[in-house]
């Protein structure tokens, strides 16, 4: 495939009662392929079930931004998001964290809003050694974490 231009493609987000996620409208950066699917450059912070490098159907609304529909390919990327709690989410905490994560093969962003740190967990990254990090700072109180967008590969390495 040859690579078309960068665009920005939306995902629409329901907001539960609680008010999370905290947004209605997530943006992503992507490659449009200019057939009707574009692949995203960048990790979700909120949008859930489409990780980096996932393929995603999309098309443009009557004012031309470009909405996502259904994924038509993933990537085998992984995205797990973290809630920094250690030090109040400061920069430096989720900035630990990254580094943290970094040597297994991740890759992330730190949002000092809301105290969060979104992880690209690539294929080819160490899966159990990053589950083991995850559940042992969120035992130590470090951080709470989820999936959004997870594969098979994943999900074989939970041993609860």
């Amino acid at each position: 495939m040859t690579d078309g231009d960068e665009v920005k493609v939306h995902f629409r987000m329901d907001v539960d009662a609680d008010g999370r996620p905290p947004a209605s409208v997530e943006s992503l950066w992507a490659v449009d392929f200019g057939d009707g699917t574009a692949r995203l450059e960048n990790t979700p912070w909120f949008a859930r079930g489409v990780a980096c490098g996932d393929v995603v159907e999309v098309g443009p609304d009557e004012d031309g931004v470009l909405w996502a529909g259904k994924k038509v390919r993933g990537s085998g990327h992984c995205t797990i998001r973290l809630i920094v709690l250690e030090d109040e989410g400061s920069a430096a905490a989720r900035q630990a964290a990254l580094d943290d994560f970094g040597p297994l093969g991740t890759t992330g962003e730190g949002l000092g809003r809301f105290s969060m740190v979104a992880l690209d967990v690539p294929p080819g990254a160490d899966l159990p050694a990053i589950r083991r990090l995850l559940d042992g700072g969120a035992a130590d109180g470090r951080w709470q974490w989820e999936e959004g967008c997870i594969t098979a590969a994943w999900q074989a390495t939970d041993t609860s």
